[in-house]
């Protein structure tokens, strides 16, 4: 095993083709433990990818992720050949999650950390009613929705675009804030606010019309109050192509429709 080829670990998703890809390259480039190695190499979806970054979220490692799922949308093109060489090339794109903090219907406090968005929900037939307020001020005395969510610029291409939330560049400094199936104020769209904002989300009605919250895949039951910030301090660093970068891939998206 060459130098090279000793800094990465591959890693990959449950499915067949993920499985099959991680065996090829892992003989072909060699394997490294994921806690000694520089670059981890994801194969599989987006989800899986997600996942590989939060498990390797401020350690220093960058992820570069190969398709080997559905969509792929944050995913670089799948190619066992040369790929000492198009990760020496790539572009690397550091990203903060979001800190949320939820508080539930029994005071307990829940803390967890998303990539993509945090998003609050209605748990029952009626829609759900929420204040918001933003830097501790009241922007919005009462939404009836479904559901709103502060997504990410990294996270703007999933829930948040099929919301009908805005498409963010991955270097700006902004979160979209995006309400789903809005009935009063019914033509309010959503907001874009500095990545520097705390955004707080109290339940109204929380016993007739109770709501959930979701960190990405950390789901809270019944919350009453849901906090959310970008994380000062907690980074993930992907890794992407040079010939299909992050922006190019934002900016082809917006002009598909």
């Amino acid at each position: 095993m060459n130098k090279a080829a000793s800094r990465f670990a591959f890693v990959s998703s449950d499915t067949a083709d993920a499985k099959a890809a991680l065996e090829s390259l892992s003989a072909r480039y060699g394997q490294a433990p994921i806690e000694d190695a520089e670059i981890v190499v994801a194969l599989g979806g987006d989800g899986f990818l997600l996942q590989t970054l939060r498990d390797t979220m401020s350690t220093g490692k960058k992820v570069y992720g190969m398709n080997r799922g559905t969509i792929g949308f944050l995913m670089n093109e799948y190619r066992a050949s040369g790929l000492t060489g198009r990760i020496a090339a790539a572009v690397a794109e550091t990203i903060r999650p979001l800190e949320m903090q939820a508080v539930t219907a029994e005071g307990e406090t829940i803390s967890a950390l998303a990539i993509n968005e945090v998003a609050l929900w209605r748990q029952s037939y009626q829609t759900a009613k929420i204040r918001i307020t933003v830097d501790e001020q009241v922007r919005l005395e009462e939404l009836n929705c479904d559901g709103v969510m502060i997504a990410t610029p990294a996270g703007s291409t999933a829930y948040n675009l099929s919301a009908h939330g805005p498409i963010l560049p991955l270097d700006a400094p902004l979160l979209a804030l995006t309400p789903v199936s809005p009935f009063r104020p019914r033509r309010w769209r959503g907001a874009l606010l500095s990545n520097k904002a705390t955004v707080r989300f109290d339940i109204l009605e929380p016993e007739k019309r109770p709501v959930n919250a979701a960190a990405d895949h950390t789901e809270v039951k019944a919350a009453t109050s849901v906090t959310v910030r970008e994380s000062p301090t907690v980074t993930a660093t992907l890794l992407f192509d040079p010939s299909h970068s992050w922006n190019e891939r934002i900016l082809a998206e917006q002009f598909r429709y």
